[in-house]
């Protein structure tokens, strides 16, 4: 008889790579902050902002995407089957292939930057000089992919040997690296602002210092990571073979996830292209996205990081039982705790954008904008969220065509109706947030249907009455911060108490959906509360 691993491990390595991505979003909303305010919602973001796009949806594939989830799955296979040494071998044979490839990429992108803003950005020639400035900002930008490529390879192995923490955190040194080494080369470039540093109007020179501060970031997320694998016994040589048959077999496996697990992220540039001609309104969707990817960091990619190196094992074994338990284990932990994270987004949108944003060059309006944006995104929190879950359980059963051809599909539909909302109901920048939102689900669903004939997640019912108590709990959470809020609203005034008592808002709100899912018989109450208390440093102490 197979004995079902306990969920408990998965569970514990979820909760550390959490912490770590709280603290990783946490510092990239501080980044995202000090840009905004820096130049406001308009030409100069927005043209960083489409720089930044291709570089960063290519980060997605590979730091939370298809090259780590496949390289994961490999790098652990080799090591349970054949051992150590031909696992650090596969492993320099990756990385010298990363480099080559990666680096002729970055190359020709370089040289045909034009092209690629032409083809993303149509928009931008509607204003003077956005296009010309959106094409030398993507030409610095763009090899900021080989660093992370490599990095996330790197925290592909360390997660493969159980090392959660240090990976997890690298992102937070990228952030911390990108803002202060941003914010001070563009005072170095931008005389203006040096001659009145403390109200600074930062011009198009100062993006430079920006754009070369991610750079620094993303050589940063790399740098620290390296030790750690040195002290697991890895050494690099360089193994250039592209012929080599276990990389045909890894890029077999990770080219359908490539599109299956950029669906979201493709989607996102489908609708930039489409914002291009919103003056600001590429600002709008990335502030949105940026808050709506804090949750979906802390909770599916946490989740999906620990998942991953369980289920890959628990099929290497043939414990299909053991895959079943881990994969709707972690299904019913994403739906728990992100429904309550969109009610709150939902309801407490334009408070929660005008504290962190509304500062600098940032306007009441861009408020305004960016939290109609965060509601629409927030109605697919769960979708986002549980793809990011799914789709490594099919690259761990070597399916990984499925979630391929749900992405398609979820493109296409994305795709069509965003011609619908341009030529028809024009819902502007709103109404594209809410189709990627509304793909997102689509494809969630379909992802999980399609591994439910695989493996045993559970029966329909016990589902549907486990999501019905869910939701109940979730609206009656967002229904509470809503009207704490309001009252906020009429009662408090001052800017900085209005921010302290939005605090005690979101707090109270979190215990109103804990109690009401205690009341409603939510086991995952218990368990997702032992996994944060399990991660504070009182409770490491008494351990």
């Amino acid at each position: 008889m197979t004995i079902p691993a306990p969920p408990s491990s998965t569970r514990r390595a979820a909760g550390i790579v959490g912490l770590a991505v709280i603290a990783s979003r946490l510092f990239g909303l501080v980044r995202e902050q000090v840009f905004a305010a820096m130049f406001g919602g308009g030409k100069l973001l927005d043209a960083y902002l489409a720089a930044f796009q291709l570089p960063n949806l290519l980060r997605d594939l590979f730091a939370e995407g298809a090259l780590s989830t496949a390289f994961t799955a490999l790098f652990t296979r080799t090591w349970e089957q054949d051992g150590e040494s031909p696992a650090w071998e596969f492993a320099n044979l990756i990385l010298s292939a990363m480099i080559f490839l990666i680096g002729a990429l970055c190359l020709l992108a370089i040289i045909f930057a034009p092209a690629l803003v032409e083809l993303t950005n149509p928009g931008f020639h509607h204003v003077a000089g956005k296009f010309e400035i959106t094409v030398r900002l993507t030409r610095i930008l763009f090899p900021f992919i080989l660093f992370v490529s490599l990095a996330a390879a790197v925290m592909g192995m360390l997660n493969a040997r159980f090392v959660f923490g240090i990976p997890a955190s690298a992102s937070t040194v990228f952030n911390i690296v990108s803002v202060t080494g941003g914010v001070a080369l563009a005072y170095a470039f931008d005389a203006g602002a040096r001659a009145n540093w403390l109200h600074p109007v930062f011009d198009s020179r100062a993006l430079y210092g920006v754009t070369l501060g991610v750079l620094l970031g993303g050589l940063a997320q790399l740098a620290m990571q390296w030790p750690t694998l040195r002290k697991l016994g890895f050494r690099f040589r360089w193994r250039l073979n592209l012929r080599d048959p276990r990389l045909t077999e890894l890029w077999r496996l990770m080219w359908p996830s490539v599109i299956a697990g950029a669906a979201v992220q493709v989607n996102v540039m489908v609708n930039g292209v489409f914002a291009s001609g919103i003056d600001g309104g590429r600002t709008w969707l990335n502030c949105a996205f940026r808050l709506q990817q804090l949750p979906i960091g802390i909770f599916g990619v946490a989740l999906a990081t620990a998942t991953l190196p369980a289920v890959t094992r628990a099929f290497a074994r043939g414990d299909m039982v053991a895959f079943g338990h881990t994969a709707r284990d972690s299904l019913r932990l994403t739906a728990f705790l992100t429904l309550p994270a969109a009610a709150g987004l939902a309801a407490l949108a334009q408070p929660v954008i005008a504290l962190i944003y509304q500062h600098g060059r940032f306007s009441a309006h861009d408020t305004t904008q960016t939290a109609l944006a965060l509601q629409a995104y927030a109605v697919g929190l769960a979708g986002y969220a549980g793809i990011k879950v799914l789709v490594p359980c099919f690259i761990a059963l070597g399916l990984s065509r499925t979630p391929l051809r749900i992405s398609l599909i979820g493109i296409g539909v994305n795709l069509a109706l965003n011609l619908m909302n341009a030529k028809v109901l024009g819902l502007g920048h709103a109404g594209l947030a809410l189709i990627t939102s509304s793909v997102a689900l689509i494809n969630m669903i379909q992802l999980a249907f399609a591994l439910r004939k695989r493996v045993d997640l559970g029966a329909a019912g016990s589902w549907a009455l486990y999501l019905l108590r869910c939701v109940a709990a979730a609206g009656l959470c967002g229904a509470v911060a809503w009207g704490l809020n309001h009252a906020l609203d009429v009662w408090v005034a001052d800017r900085w108490l209005r921010g302290v008592g939005l605090a005690g808002v979101v707090g109270f709100s979190v215990l109103v959906y804990f109690a009401a899912a205690w009341a409603l018989r939510l086991p995952e109450s218990a368990q997702a509360w032992r996994m944060i208390a399990a991660r504070l440093p009182r409770a490491a102490t008494r351990r």
